[in-house]
C-alpha cells in the first residue's frame, strides 16, 4: 500500500484533488481508499487545532491508512509543519501551493512550506491524468 498525502492550506484544494485523484486511481483499476482530514476530525469528535491536536491528527490520519488492504491510501489534510507530514510518512506528496493565504490565520501563521515533496501544484489547471501516471 502506498500513502498519498495532499497537503496544503484551507481552500487549496486539496479534497477536490483528493476526490479526483481516487476516481481516476480507481479508473486505471488501483484499489484506493480517502482520508479526508474533516471527516476523520467529525469522527473522533477531535476539534482541537493546536500543534498538539495536529500532530495527534497526523499520526491517527497514518494509523488508519495503515488499516486499509488497498494499492493506495490518499488523506488530505494541511499538515502545516514538517512533523505532521513526518508523522503521516507518506509515500508521494502532492503540496497544493495554489493560494497565499487561507481562511483561518492561525494556519497561516503555523505553515511552514514542505522543503520535500513529490509534486506542487501552483494552479487549479492541473492534469489528473498526467498526476496519475507519475503515481503508477
Amino acid at each position: 500500500m502506498k500513502r498519498i498525502l495532499i497537503m496544503g492550506l484551507p481552500g487549496a484544494g486539496k479534497t477536490t484533488l483528493a476526490k479526483k485523484l481516487k476516481d481516476q486511481l480507481q479508473q486505471t483499476g488501483q484499489t484506493v481508499k480517502w482520508l479526508n482530514a474533516d471527516q476523520v476530525r467529525g469522527l473522533y469528535n477531535d476539534w482541537d487545532f493546536t500543534e498538539t491536536g495536529r500532530l495527534r491528527q497526523a499520526q491517527r490520519m497514518r494509523e488508519l491508512a495503515d488499516k486499509f488492504v488497498t494499492d493506495y491510501v490518499i488523506a488530505d489534510f494541511v499538515a502545516p509543519l514538517s512533523q505532521m507530514r513526518d508523522a503521516y510518512s507518506a509515500h508521494y506528496t502532492i503540496w497544493m501551493d495554489t493560494i497565499q493565504a487561507g481562511r483561518f490565520e492561525d494556519t497561516n501563521q503555523l505553515f511552514m512550506p514542505p522543503q520535500q515533496y513529490h509534486l506542487r501544484i501552483t494552479d487549479f489547471s492541473y492534469q489528473i491524468d498526467l498526476i496519475v501516471k507519475a503515481l503508477c
